[in-house]
């Protein structure tokens, strides 16, 4: 047996205009596509926001469903959505 040591760093924003441009508009897109969530059971609207190398951003929200807690997160719903539309 042996120890491993591991650490992290991490930077820490004072406030959202301190994050790079391209963050802050993700992270907006990712707010707008909140509200579109449906989510009647946990009442917890989730957003999310990807960057393409094409530089489209697509979105997606958590789908909950009558089987709850069985749904899609917000991140599989964009990725899905982004292997869609941008097929390769």
């Amino acid at each position: 047996m042996k120890d491993v040591n591991i650490e992290t760093t991490l930077t820490v924003y004072e406030n959202f205009e301190e994050l790079p441009k391209e963050v802050v508009l993700l992270m907006r897109k990712a707010s707008e596509a909140r509200l579109k969530a449906y989510a009647p059971y946990s009442k917890f609207l989730v957003g999310a926001a990807i960057l393409l190398e094409n530089g489209e951003i697509v979105t997606g929200n958590n789908q909950e469903n009558a089987s709850y807690p069985s749904g899609l997160c917000a991140e599989r719903t964009a990725i899905y959505y982004a292997g869609a539309q941008f097929p390769g």
